[in-house]
């Protein structure tokens, strides 16, 4: 975890303890703190040795903050979250990780009932303390109840947006040394799964001994697990990396294997099998011949230098990583027929995007040439409206989205690139949107997106709101967030075909808390001839880097480059929004 990371994370909880407090502002400003230090391009660490003032001159960071930050990097700890912890000492990252239950509810649930873990929080919801608490009752409890499970899984899985990057780092570190022929992340993370238990980091060389010592001495790594011959396991922050060596020959072979996945391995294996062939983490072997094939690595063998050469011996095209989930990718590589997937470089623009009109960290301006300097030809600037599951009343009145569509018109004049004027309306329970009609016809594109309300089917709801002729894109449709909430069932099926019959795009959240649509909704969503939308939902400039994890959830749903809307010219995209 880089020192920027640790201290975001200690701020963050810092905010939690004070809101389960009862402390307000204060929160929401460590909450921003926080997530501009994260985002900071510049070591905190290196900062804070100049002093609290050039930690200061981050945004979003004043003197009172600077100052912890400083005492955290000197000292090893921040005297007054220590207090903080003394008097709530709660599991709250785990506590707040169950639906329903936020920092305010975890310091009543202490100071009322001494629940500090999740197992207390269970025991006192089957015991039906929690009920009679005032303000809670007994679907509240249940609610509780049922999340725990959920909450306790999504404890033990990091998201992509998190492990990725430490896991890329790893790659990078063990890639430059001079025994290491080969490198590569394997396993769920090489497929882009949303959240993964382990990173896992395949290396090629003929000098194991060499690699997992250097390995062992990652400079990130907090704690060697384990270490043998040609694997090893170190933790670095709140993940863990497994390594294996294997001989350079086999590596494309240990990386098929190792990519997984475990069904997608089964169907290719029996593939193999119907050819008189053999296929595992060594090669491809022909044992045609062979009267037993105990052996690994018995028989002629036919492949696994590279991945390609698996796959062409067994008579298919080479599968891309985020296919590998024996959803039809097995047949259609047989039959040379796997779509051109999405590419990140394809992407023109960002159609959902914040400012600090409502809830974002930055100018529209700022916003702007944010998107320019990314590579991006427009930017859609969508503001939240008002409505339910806007937290802190930060969503736009009809007024103030007319006196911002002003604003953005200006910057457009003035910018490098196309500024579209939109917004982010709200989806009521009942499909409606929370903007007035004669308001949504002023706006070039109108995101509409569920925020409260977020369980049960709503499948309706999402229809209801993909039929409004003002509506162009479905935002985050399900409403879920990673590791936090499960959002709402939805009908994939009819809504993908509402939304192709009424010309709706439906939006990939790149957001790594939410990668909301799935990977498998898209896939089938865009069967229906729907539209999809790889938007950032970014909330500050070094946001728009996340588009990334949102492409590579439209690879996993087989969307090719004519799929996503922001693939196209702006022409076209004024076009479909017409």
């Amino acid at each position: 975890m880089s020192a920027n990371d640790e201290v975001a994370a200690l701020l963050e909880e810092f905010a939690m303890l004070l809101d389960a407090q009862g402390v307000d502002y204060k929160p929401r400003a460590y909450e921003r703190a926080a997530e501009s230090i994260r985002d900071h391009t510049a070591d905190v660490e290196a900062l804070a040795g100049e002093g609290a003032d050039t930690v200061a001159e981050i945004d979003d960071v004043g003197d009172a903050i600077s100052e912890k930050v400083v005492e955290y990097i000197e000292a090893g700890e921040i005297a007054e979250l220590e207090e903080l912890r003394a008097k709530l000492p709660v599991e709250i990252e785990a506590l707040t990780s169950v639906e329903g239950v936020g920092p305010r509810t975890v310091g009543r649930l202490y100071e009322e009932l001494g629940v500090q873990t999740l197992n207390d929080l269970e025991a006192a919801a089957e015991a039906g303390e929690i009920q009679e608490l005032r303000g809670f009752g007994e679907k509240t409890e249940q609610n509780i109840l049922e999340g725990i499970p959920f909450a306790r899984e999504a404890h033990e899985r990091q998201l992509l947006g998190e492990a990725r990057p430490q896991g890329e780092r790893v790659r990078d570190y063990l890639a430059d040394n001079e025994a290491v022929s080969r490198c590569a992340l394997a396993g769920s993370i090489r497929r882009w799964k949303p959240t993964i238990g382990d990173v896992d980091v395949l290396v090629g060389s003929d000098a194991p001994d060499v690699v997992v010592e250097a390995f062992t001495d990652y400079p990130e790594a907090s704690t060697v697990i384990e270490a043998g011959s040609t694997k090893a396991s170190i933790r670095v922050g709140d993940v863990r990396v497994d390594l294996r060596v294997v001989a350079s020959r086999e590596f494309g072979a240990a990386l098929q294997y190792f990519t997984g996945s475990k069904d997608h391995n089964v169907a290719v294996r029996n593939r193999a099998l119907d050819r008189g062939l053999k296929i595992n983490e060594y090669g491809v072997f022909d044992v045609s011949e062979l009267e037993e094939a105990d052996d690994q690595r018995a028989g002629e063998r036919v492949g696994g230098e590279t991945e390609r050469e698996m796959y062409e011996a067994v008579g298919m095209a080479w599968v891309p990583p985020e296919l590998r989930e024996d959803r039809g990718e097995v047949a259609a590589a047989a039959a040379d027929d796997l779509p051109a997937l999405v590419e990140t470089g394809d992407v023109r623009g960002d159609l959902h995007t914040h400012t600090e009109w409502s809830d974002g960290a930055n100018t529209i301006e700022e916003m702007a040439i944010g998107a320019a300097d990314f590579g991006h030809e427009y930017v859609c600037i969508t503001d939240h409206a008002t409505g339910p599951g806007m937290v802190g009343g930060v969503g736009l009145s009809d007024t103030e989205i007319r006196e911002q569509i002003a604003a953005i018109r200006e910057v457009d004049e003035e910018g490098e690139i196309d500024v579209l004027a939109g917004v982010e309306a709200n989806i009521a329970a009942d499909g409606s949107v929370s903007v007035e009609d004669s308001v949504l016809g002023e706006l070039d594109l109108v995101v509409a997106s569920p925020h409260a309300g977020l369980d049960g089917d709503g499948t309706d709801r999402l229809v209801e709101a993909a039929r409004h002729p003002e509506v162009d894109i479905i935002g985050h449709p399900t409403g879920r967030q990673l590791n936090q909430r499960e959002g709402m069932e939805v009908d994939i099926e009819r809504l993908g075909a509402v939304a192709a019959e009424t010309g709706t795009a439906l939006e990939i959240n790149a957001n790594p808390t939410r990668l909301d649509l799935g990977g498998r909704l898209v896939q089938r969503a865009l069967e229906q001839g729907a539209t999809v939308a790889v938007d950032t939902d970014a909330h500050r400039p070094s946001s728009y880097g996340l588009v990334r994890y949102g492409v590579h959830v439209a690879r996993r749903g087989w969307a090719e480059g004519g799929d996503v809307l922001n693939t196209q010219p702006l022409s076209e995209v004024r076009s479909f929004l017409s």
